[in-house]
Order: C-alpha cells, then structure tokens, then sequence
C-alpha cells in the first residue's frame, strides 16, 4: 500500500477541519447512547415482555439472561421489485446464523422501497428523492425500541441504502453490517436495449418491441445489471467497509451469497458491546470511510445522484463535504471500469474480471484510498482487496486476480481508461452544477448553443416529435428541484436527446432536477443550484439565450449582458399539478422544507 495521494489528504484534511463542530457534536452523542451492557437492559420489565412476546422458548430465555446480543433485522423486502425479492429468504438465514453464534435476531421493520424504474417519466416519481428519508425516519422507528445491540440492513436500490445508512446512523452508538442482495443474470446486450430505446424515441419500432427489450434486460430476481445508482450504492458500501468484502455482486440465490448472508449476522454479533470486539458505526464511518466512497464513486464512473446521497449520508454523521471535494478528487481520480452506461459491460461482467478487490487494491496501491479505516471486519481496508469464496471448509476469502480478467471492463491504475473521475463541478452565473462526463465523447463536452427553454419534461418530448429541436441547442428544463416537485430523475429525456446529438446537433442538457444514475453520452449540467422555485438565475434563462457548457473548464454561463440578465422578471409557472395525486399531498412538508441539491437536499433532518 502507498503512501496516501497529497490530494486525497488534503481533500480529507479540509473535510475534517469543515466537520470539526458537528462530527464532535454527533460523536458526543453516540458515545452518550452507547452502553456496555445489553441495550435492553435500560427497559422495564413490561417493556421488556412486550419486546419479547412473540419469541419462541429459547430466544426468549436468552433475551431476559442479558447475555445474548439481539440482532435487529431491517429490510426494504418486496415481491413486486426484482432487486429486493431475493430479501424474502434473508430473516430466516440470519436468524438460524444468529443462534449458532450466540445471539438472537427480531425483524425489527420493513421499510419502502420504490423503483425508479417504474416510476421513470411518471408522477409517482416526484415522491422518488423524498422517500429517502422517509426510509431514514423508518429504521429509525425500527430501531427506537431499545432492544437491539446490532443492525443488519437489508437493501439494494437507489433511495434505500442511502436512507438505511442515515436512519443506522441516528443510532450509530449500534455496530451496522450491509447486507446486498446481488446481481441478476446478465440480459440483451445494453447497446442493443440502448438502440432500440433511441428507435423508439424516434418512432421507427412500437411500443411491443420496446418492451420485448426491456423484457429480455430486466428479467429475473436480482438487482438491474447497469451501473446505475443500485449498483454504485453496493460499491460504496464496499469501499466504506460496511459489506463483508466481496460481498456487493454475488449473484442471489447461489449457496456463496447464502453463505455470507449467514456470515453477516456473524459478524454483527461479535461486533456488538456483547461480542469479540465493539465496532459501532459511528466510529466506522469517518472522514477518511467518506473519501474513500467518494473515490470509488470517481474510479467507477458511478451515479451522479450520490452527489446527492453521499453528501446527506455524511452529513448523518456529522462530516460536511460539498461538490468542491468531488471535483478536486476527480482531477487525480482515474477512471478504471468501463461499465453500462460508460461502457457495454454490466456488473456481471466487473466482477468476471475483478471485480471490487481488483479495484481496491488498485486504488489502495496508488494512495488514492484510505487504507487504515475501520472496517466491519476490524481491519483496514486491505481486507477488502479480497474475494469470498466456497473452500471445502466453507466460506473463505483469497486474494483478488492479480491481473484484469478483461481490459475492455476493469483496468489498473498503470492503464487507466480516462485520467480523471469523469465527475466535474460546472459553476458560472447559473449557478453550481454537477456533470457526469466519463460517458461523453471528448467533442461533446463543450456546447454553446442557444437555449430552447421548458418547465416540465413532458414539454421536452413534444417539442422533439414535433421536430422543434432539430437543431444546435441546449435544452433548459426547470422547476425541477426539490422544492418545486421533488427533483425527478428526467431519464427519458435520455433517448431523444441522444437520438439529436446523433443526428450531428450540438446538444446539452441544463436542469435543476436529476438526470439518472445512468446519465450518458448528452452533456448534462444536473442538480443546478439553487434551484429555479428558490430564485436561482435559472428561472431568468429566455429561449434564444446563448449557454456556455464547458465541462473542461466547469463552466457554466448564459451568455447574457448582467445587467439586463439580472433585471429580467421571473414568471413561476402553475406547480399546483405537483401537490396531489399518487401521494404527493402527503409531501408537501418535505418539498416546503427541502434544502438545495448541494446539501444532500436534506430537510432539518
């Protein structure tokens, strides 16, 4: 392992001097809450009775001796998504793993889980960002009952692993281990789904072989096989030392992912203030664990939205880091996997070739990784430059493949696929911005072109059927923000503007709103700050406004005389269509209280 990267120390040391205030504050706290004794021992005896009722004879024995750890289970299980299905068989795994060791495990809650890709393009959407911390106040609840001396966090998706983290966090005083779901088998081709996708757009194949397509990508239980927020998620987790190493993409239903399944709650139990060795989260996730998954986040070419998500799950722990850090770690950060929708590999194919240890010991070797954090294992993270697997006396772990197993989907260090994390900060007199631009073609990441303005992504889709952006533009959607409806994903814009910039148009996309996990090969300036409804310049922006998007220089600019750009009026257009239907009056709270996109779009949590 080398010596530590000056920027990732530097990046690392400022993030500490930043938090100095609220980490202490938050560690205060958890070592307040932390007791050496069973966390249930605080109850009452009618307290107590209730927690243990529904227990069978031995479990309820070890829960009144003190002894035992109780292990509390928290799921995002549901039959209707496939990556949370496999989640079914979990509790009862755990639960025989937790006896064997010497400690009893409760389902302790469920919480939601929605599909982006269901709601892609649809109301349902615009509840999305928001039932993240919904699921945050949900383990929360799950765990307010002082029974449990450990947690183990069942979920995979987009939403559902950050707000488990930050709900775990409220009680970071307990030991957390992740526990992922994996991978389902690899589907059509990604560039052939991509292809018929952008077909579609155009209108040359109907609705039946569109989903015929989507049929044969997304077809069995399992986590999708894209690198999108799903999967950069189980990669984090990885990096953060959450996971048993190896663990994000071993396939569901195999006897290696039962097994570590078992092994988790393991673990969880030998970590506990009961166990081998206390290992609560609190001291777990650090600066240095935040750096690192910002890291892997850039070597990965993974979601944009964690530059929503990252921001609020450190927050959870008191650590302050903004899109600064991101930027200035992109710049010495390279770019080692070429995964769908940065390539034509999906996650099936990364971890054929490597996988998660090949990465981290790349990363670890060149210094741009934390090496010494605390780990769920109690090791640094060279633990994780390993791969589980099933010897003759069971589960074990070997050394990861000292060489890429293909070069087209993971490389090392020394033969990088891009210099940089392909993640820039784009800032000018719009606003911040992020922009994802591992995927996009060197020629297409500087457009000036004139901006073709709209308030709602439907608007977009009709301008392009009717052939009004067959043109050299830069599409402006606003009103997309936390406050305004939610801050959708705008995914299906994806295929038509693909479909212009194929046509030869220069095009970019600039929106205070999300893009996706799977942003790609359109420069797209997302999550622009502050957002239109809370008075940003973006609301000012006219058609026919000429709009610098150089993500070589992180610049961002309508090119505008200032004073005639700051004297123009803003018209807010009609969001009443926003506030009902599918939930949505039921948010209104959480939209009221949103903070911008570059502080995790948090509320006062």
């Amino acid at each position: 392992m080398s010596a530590l990267h000056e920027r990732v120390r530097d990046v690392t040391t400022r993030i500490r001097g930043r938090s100095v205030g609220t980490r202490a504050d938050y560690l205060a706290r958890m070592d307040e809450a932390h007791s050496r004794n069973a966390t249930r021992a605080g109850l009452s005896c009618t307290n107590l009775a209730h927690g243990f009722a529904a227990s069978d004879a031995t479990d309820k024995e070890a829960l009144k001796q003190m002894r035992w750890p109780n292990l509390a289970i928290v799921s995002s299980y549901n039959d209707m998504l496939s990556a949370h299905q496999p989640l079914e068989r979990y509790p009862q795994l755990i639960k025989l793993a937790a006896r064997e060791a010497g400690a009893v495990a409760q389902f302790a809650g469920g919480v939601p889980a929605m599909c982006d890709g269901v709601t892609q393009g649809q109301p349902g959407m615009e509840l999305s960002l928001f039932s993240r911390d919904v699921i945050a106040m949900s383990t929360a609840i799950a765990l307010s009952h002082s029974m449990f001396d450990a947690t183990l966090c069942l979920g995979v998706c987009d939403k559902i692993v950050p707000g488990l983290l930050m709900g775990a966090l409220t009680f970071g005083h307990l030991p957390t281990v992740f526990v992922p779901a994996g991978p389902m088998p690899t589907g059509i081709p990604n560039k052939e789904k991509a292809r018929i996708r952008q077909l579609f757009a155009e209108g040359k194949v109907g609705r039946d072989a569109l989903l015929e397509s989507e049929a044969q990508s997304y077809h069995s239980a399992g986590t999708c096989t894209f690198y999108g927020t799903a999967n950069s998620n189980q990669m984090l987790m990885e990096v953060m030392g959450l996971h048993l190493p190896g663990a994000a993409f071993v396939p569901p239903n195999t006897p290696l992912r039962d097994a570590l399944t078992s092994a988790a709650a393991i673990r969880a139990a030998r970590m506990t203030a009961l166990g081998e060795s206390y290992l609560p989260l609190a001291r777990t996730i650090d600066e240095r664990a935040i750096v690192n998954a910002i890291v892997g986040l850039l070597a990965t070419g993974g979601s944009t939205n964690h530059t929503l998500h990252l921001v609020a799950m450190a927050r959870a722990a008191g650590i302050i880091i903004n899109w600064d850090d991101f930027s200035e770690l992109s710049d010495v950060v390279p770019l080692l996997t070429r995964i769908y929708p940065n390539g034509s590999a999906d996650v099936n194919h990364f971890h054929a070739a490597g996988g998660m240890g090949f990465l981290i010991r790349e990363l670890l070797s060149a210094g741009l990784m934390h090496g010494d954090t605390l780990t769920i294992m109690g090791t640094g993270l060279a633990a994780y430059a390993q791969e589980p697997w099933l010897s003759p006396d069971g589960l074990a772990w070997r050394d990861a493949p000292a060489v890429s197993g293909d070069t087209e989907v993971l490389r090392p260090v020394s033969d990088p696929f891009g210099s940089d994390g392909g993640l820039k900060l784009l800032h000018g007199n719009l606003g911040r911005a992020v922009i994802k631009t591992s995927a996009v073609q060197p020629h297409h990441r500087v457009v000036e072109a004139p901006a073709v303005v709209f308030d709602d992504q439907g608007d977009v889709m009709k301008a392009f059927k009717a052939g009004q952006l067959n043109r050299d533009c830069v599409v402006v959607v606003r009103y997309q923000g936390p406050r305004a409806n939610g801050m959708p994903e705008l995914h299906q814009l994806t295929p038509a503007l693909t479909s212009l910039q194929s046509k030869g148009f220069k095009v970019a996309l600039v929106t205070d709103g999300r893009m996706s996990g799977a942003s790609g090969a359109v420069p797209a300036a997302i999550h622009l700050t502050p957002e239109a409804l809370a008075g940003g310049p973006l609301g000012r922006v006219q058609d026919g406004d000429l709009i610098t998007l150089d993500s070589y220089q992180g610049i961002l600019e309508a090119r505008v005389d200032a004073d005639v750009f700051a004297r123009r009026s803003v018209a807010i257009p009609d969001l009443s269509r926003n506030q009902h239907g599918v939930g949505r009056e039921l948010f209104a709270t959480f939209r009221a209280a949103a903070g911008d996109a570059e502080r995790g779009a948090m509320g006062s949590m």
